[in-house]
Formats: structure tokens, sequence, C-alpha cells
């Protein structure tokens, strides 16, 4: 059933679909069903009292509750058909994934393990609510979702991992677009069919993206936050600066996610062009048939250096299984256009070598233990002002497939040792000023970013062993 033959006898919401936009670049609001939170396997939930489904409009409180009531229960109808049964929330999110619209000042959301929290602020006389973007709903549940599924990723001392996670969101939230069929034929319409071009799904958050950019220009895109449609090229984020201006790659997680994104978009496209019907409804399909081929991919990859490549490969080796390498040519073409697999990578996931290599593929469970797959690495923690050693969680999983990523030069990358992926992570994470580091563990020529501004994504906390002082991960924002 449509949007439209629902609305024609349920109660309905004013919403945004997918992004407010930003003056003069404004999208209407349209009416919606009443949405259903109590979804499994993956439920949700706001933490404000459900107001009256009475029709308000943009600028008030009840119309933010029903555009990410609305955004957070398409999302879950997104993944949770994708999932393998069984799946859940993280334990220590409870039952359900709680939101919170209004968590304090500031152009920024993020999932905790405790729930989503949503920030607002005002720019040039625009009250901008990051609750009242679908696509940055859909983005942060995304993070809840792939947290569900490997939580070992959470914590892993790796620039690659954390990346995956940014991009899993930008993911969610364009599929979770693509659950409508007025967005499927406007995006139709707007890349006349080439679904590899700029369109109102790719251009992540526009209205967060043109708020961030007055006061930092040259941090976001010109036209919104991040765009799935790039042509960024993968490096290995250790060889990467730490930070950069949008137009540029490096090793901060949400700038290096667009490598993968821009691969998968592209996906969608090729998977689409092979779809008999070259519609709205073809392009749903190609949409969760590809959302599917990731969900298996990220189960099953091991947790390594070199992440993106383990995951690629696991995604043609689940199309494999799953439509009999139908789809291989597009994800091919997208993972080497991209760099995450080389030339030589691309064509050694063969059908006798994921036959040979299936059964692991196949015992391949969501969740796990919170550190299978990850290493202890332990440095000095003088070097970085504090009192003690510090331990990281390194990615160390046997590799399933010998893949890597494309050298720009020719041949493929050799994959960084965990040691080094680990300590090259940790440093970045100090020169963008993401750790907290409690006084009790300072040294005098401690030199830790205090700007309350800084939204602090880690900290440093007694291990959970008892000895020593460990990294941890507080949030994805």
């Amino acid at each position: 059933m449509t949007v439209q033959q629902q609305t024609a006898t349920s109660p309905t919401v004013l919403v945004y679909e997918d992004d407010p936009g930003f003056p003069p670049r404004v999208n209407m609001p349209v009416p919606h069903p009443v949405p259903q939170l109590d979804t499994q396997p993956f439920p949700t939930a706001i933490a404000d009292a459900a107001p009256q489904p009475d029709g308000a409009g943009p600028g008030t409180e009840a119309f933010r509750y029903w555009v990410a009531a609305d955004a957070l229960s398409r999302a879950a109808q997104t993944w949770g058909p994708l999932v393998p049964t069984g799946t859940q929330w993280h334990p220590t999110v409870g039952r359900a994934l709680t939101a919170h619209l209004d968590a304090g000042v500031d152009l920024n959301a993020y999932y905790d393990r405790k729930g989503l929290w949503f920030f607002r602020s005002t720019v040039a006389g625009v009250t901008v609510a990051a609750c009242e973007s679908p696509e940055v709903v859909a983005h942060e549940t995304g993070h809840a979702v792939l947290d569900a599924l490997r939580p070992q990723l959470f914590n892993a001392a790796s620039a690659e991992t954390a990346a995956l996670h940014e991009a899993f969101g930008d993911i969610s939230a364009l599929l979770t677009s693509l659950r409508l069929e007025q967005l499927r034929i406007a995006v139709l319409a707007e890349t006349q069919s080439d679904l590899e071009l700029s369109s109102r799904v790719s251009r992540m958050a526009e209205q967060l993206g043109a708020a961030i950019r007055q006061g930092h220009p040259n941090a976001v895109d010109p036209d919104c936050l991040r765009n799935m449609s790039n042509s960024f090229f993968y490096r290995d984020p250790v060889h990467l600066p730490p930070s950069g201006p949008a137009n540029t790659l490096c090793s901060e997680p949400h700038s290096f996610s667009r490598v993968f994104s821009g691969a998968f978009l592209k996906i969608v496209a090729g998977i689409f062009r092979q779809q008999d019907l070259q519609d709205q409804a073809g392009l749903a399909r190609a949409a969760e048939i590809a959302g599917q081929l990731l969900v298996d991919a990220v189960v099953a990859a091991p947790v390594v250096s070199a992440y993106y490549a383990q995951v690629a490969g696991h995604m043609i080796a689940a199309d494999q299984r799953r439509n009999g390498g139908s789809y291989g040519p597009a994800l091919r073409s997208a993972f080497t256009r991209h760099g995450i697999l080389s030339l030589e990578a691309a064509t050694a996931i063969t059908e006798s070598e994921v036959a040979r290599r299936g059964a692991g593929m196949a015992e391949a469970t969501p969740g796990g233990g919170e550190e299978e797959g990850l290493t202890a690495v332990t440095v000095h923690g003088a070097t970085y002002g504090i009192t003690q050693p510090l331990t990281l969680a390194a990615p160390a999983q046997e590799r399933r497939f010998g893949i890597a990523g494309s050298d720009p030069a020719g041949g493929s990358v050799r994959p960084a040792d965990p040691e080094q992926v680990a300590t090259s992570y940790l440093e970045d994470l100090f020169r963008r000023g993401r750790v907290h580091v409690p006084e009790e563990h300072r040294t005098a020529e401690a030199f830790v970013d205090d700007s309350p501004s800084r939204l602090k994504t880690h900290e440093v906390t007694r291990s959970a062993a008892g000895e020593g002082l460990a990294l941890v991960r507080r949030c994805f924002d």
C-alpha cells in the first residue's frame, strides 16, 4: 500500500520526506500516516510524549516529533527485513532505541549505546534542529543498527572501521529515503535515471550542512553535509592527514566514509540498470538488494586493517551465494572505481574461492563478543600526556580473503599492521581534540583539548581488566 493510499484511511501528520533544506531552497512537508514506532526487530521510542496528530507544521515541537518518529519508523522498517533473525539492539540500548530530540545547543547528533541525541542551534535566523531532518535521524539510527550487527566495531581503534560506521549511517539515510515511492519517482526524474548523479537522496543533510557552512565554509560540501555522488579514491588512512577541507580526503571518519558510500551509490545504480523495469519499482528492488548484500557482508567480514576491502569482498561473495553472482560486475566496478579493491583483488573472489571459504561466512552471526577480532595494543601513555600505559583495541582478525585496496600507482596496497593502525588512529583523535582525559590521568605536560565546542567521542578510563588505562568510545556523532 502506498503512502497516498494509507493517508486516505488513516490519521495523518505532516513530515519532511528527506531534508528541510535551507533558505532560499526549502522543501515542503507532506502528509504521512501516523508512524508506528514499536517495529520488530528494531523498536524505537521518543523520550517526549507524543503530541496529537493535528497537522502541526514546521517550527513547532509537534512537527519535529512527527518528523523524527516517521524517520525512525522508516529506518527500522528499512533494516528489519534485511538483518539475520534474532538481531537486537545492543544490550545497553534496552528494548527500544530512544531518541532525545532537544539534547542541547549544537549543530550535531550522536548515537552512544544509550540512545540517539539530537541538538539544535539558530543560524542566520533559522532554527536548525537535527531531529527535523529525516536524513540525520536515519543516519544516527544506522549507527545503532550496525552496532547491533557488529558491536566489535564500536571500540576498534581503526580509522577504517570508524569510517565504515559513518558510511553505513549515510547508506541508512539513502535506503530510508528510497523506501518512499514519491522520492524514487522524483530522483529518477532529477537524474534522468542515472543514479550515480547528485540528487536529493545522495546529498546528505542539506540544512545541517548549510548551517555549518556559515561558520566553517570549507568544512562541508557546497550544497550539503556530504554527497554520496563523489569520486574519492581509496588511500590507506594511516598515511592521510587527520583533517582537511571537504574537497580533500583525510583520515577523519566522516571524510573517509565518502570512499565507501560513494561506491555504494554506484552499486545501487549498477543493480538498478540490470532490473527488468527501469522505474521506481526497479529502484526499490535495487536498493533492497544492495542493502541485503551490505548486511551480509558486515556480519561476515573479519575486523582487520584494510577493513573496506574485506567488506567489499564479502559483498561480492554474498552476491554469489544469493544471486548466483548476477550483480558481480556492478559490485566490482564500483569498488575498483573507488580503489576499495585493486584490479587484482576484484578478480580474485571467484566462485570456487567463495565455495572454499563459504562455511565460515555461512556460520557468521550478528553480535558476538565485544572484543572478538580485536587485539590489545599498549602504548606509552606519556607520549600523549597520560600518566599510565594506554591500551587500544586494534583490529586483528584473520583475513578470509587475501585482498586489499588499490595503490594509485598500480597494484595493491599492503595493509598496515594492527599496531600501526591503532596508534595512528589514537594520534589523529588527539590531534582533532576528540579524547577526554580526566584530570587524574593527565601528566603536567598534557596537551588535552578541553574546548567545550569539541565533542569528545572517546575517553581514557581505567581498563576493564583492572590494569592501566584504556581508550573507549563514547559515541558516534
